[in-house]
């Protein structure tokens, strides 16, 4: 990457009346293919490169971009983000946290490079798994997306920062719909991972398609109206994820938190002054690691230059901390704890999750069972909603069966787990060993950067949980 560019961007950044710059270089090379019902509907190849830059003033912050990396185009760029900075006529100049400026290299390993892996072998491997499919009885709907992205990535800033990053990204989608009987039942799985081509073994598309398949045709062949009224619910790792996602990740959005997300993905309940209250029962840890090897959510360092490290949201049931950026972390008199991120070089970085999950505990999943008199248990979630302060949630099940005198019964169709934030945490008494990630993107800002994340955790059991 052409660090001379970068560093004449902030050259010329010094010239204005800036009390702080910072510089994003990205490379991305993309690959997209899609497959519907055995037929090639799309294939792509993009590289898309650029330069974003950030400038804070007394008046405010700028931001603008440009794929255009002659001198000309970034000085450009460059005094663009100084007029909005000064444009901006804030009543409180904008802050950043002290951090300590970093040099530092970083990069994902890959034992099969995803630059060598050539569009017959992806092709391949696709088609298998339209075979494996469609052969499995009625699957008239069968959709699946591949996308494989390398991205490089160059931060400066005017503190004295250098970071270099390569960060290889295989990821997978599939929808199908399964008939039985004159019923029908859809679904859609998510795969990530980061890495090379490797990582696509990891997904087992083929076995997970086929496992979905058979469990959606026992659920319109012998599924039965699930129990309503207060029991205990066994909620399985996906449950479990999309709740830590939803109802603890989002909440400790700290700009959410400060009202900078109001207008467009939403606020929180939460505020500063419900730091270290009780949230959850004594069980539930809840944290935010980018630092997973591998996993869908990894950086090494923030697009703000931080190093990354292990957040802890909710910590033996208290709300811990929050997920910060600079400007955030600056407001509430802390320091950052490596949450900016953003999709692209022309988008400005914002706090986002990464990896957020709950800490397993030591109970087996059939420990867990046999302790229940009379319950559901939820392996997985056909849809779920919560409001925009993160605080009223439902989740609807996809994959439960009844649980009765600590043994699994029969199948049930789609029970509704409706309730807050508090009483869901709170109603955890027992983790277990077990543990899944599941990868996921998040969407979030204006315009909208789908960031790619994962959540998950252990099967947690709940008790006495109203369910409809």
């Amino acid at each position: 990457m052409d660090e001379d560019i970068a560093e004449y961007a902030l050259e010329v950044a010094s010239t204005c009346e800036a009390t702080y710059a910072d510089v994003r270089l990205e490379t991305q090379k993309r690959n997209d293919i899609v497959l519907k019902n055995g037929i090639l509907d799309a294939i792509s190849h993009t590289v898309n490169e650029g330069m974003g830059i950030r400038i804070i003033t007394e008046e405010g912050v700028g931001f603008s971009s440009t794929s255009n990396l002659d001198k000309k185009s970034v000085k450009l760029t460059v005094k663009e983000a100084f007029r909005q900075s000064k444009a901006c006529k804030r009543k409180t100049p904008p802050r950043l946290s002290e951090e300590k400026p970093a040099k530092a290299q970083w990069s994902v390993s890959e034992r099969k490079k995803l630059s060598s892996t050539g569009i017959e072998q992806k092709l391949d491997d696709l088609f298998l798994w339209e075979k494996s499919v469609s052969s499995l009885g009625d699957v008239p709907a069968r959709i699946i997306l591949l996308t494989d992205k390398q991205t490089k990535k160059l931060f400066l800033n005017s503190e004295g920062s250098t970071i270099e990053g390569y960060l290889p990204v295989v990821a997978c989608f599939y929808f199908i719909t399964v008939k039985h009987n004159h019923n029908v039942e859809q679904v859609g799985r998510r795969f990530g991972y980061v890495g090379g081509w490797e990582t696509y073994e990891e997904f087992r598309i083929v076995e997970d398609a086929e496992r979905e398949v058979t469990m959606l045709k026992n659920l319109m062949e012998k599924g039965k109206k699930s129990p309503q009224g207060k029991m205990d619910v066994v909620a399985g790792p996906d449950v479990v994820g999309i709740a830590c996602h939803e109802s603890c990740g989002h909440p400790t959005e700290a700009d959410r938190i400060l009202g900078r997300e109001a207008s467009q993905a939403g606020a929180s309940f939460m505020s500063k002054e419900l730091l270290n209250t009780q949230i959850g029962s004594e069980q539930v840890t809840i944290v935010e690691d980018p630092t997973l090897e591998h996993s869908f959510g990894f950086y090494a360092y923030d697009d703000e230059g931080v190093k990354t490290r292990r957040r802890f949201l909710f910590k033996d049931g208290y709300i811990n901390e929050f997920l910060h950026n600079r400007e955030s972390a600056a407001a509430m008199g802390v320091h950052s704890n490596a949450a900016a991120r953003s999709t692209g070089y022309n988008r400005e970085s914002i706090v986002r999750m990464a990896n957020t999950f709950l800490l397993p505990g030591d109970y087996s999943v059939e420990e867990i069972i046999e302790d229940v008199k009379r319950g559901v248990y939820m392996k997985s979630y056909t849809e779920w909603n919560i409001d925009d302060k993160r605080y009223n949630q439902k989740y609807i099940g996809r994959e439960s069966y009844l649980i009765e005198n600590g043994e699994i019964k029969h199948i049930v169709k789609r029970p509704v787990l409706e309730l807050t934030t508090p009483a869901f945490w709170k109603a955890v008494d027992a983790c277990g060993k077990d543990f899944t990630l599941k990868a996921g993107n998040c969407g979030k800002g204006d315009p909208l950067q789908e960031m790619e994340v994962s959540y998950g955790g252990p099967t947690a059991r709940l008790r006495n949980i109203y369910m409809r």
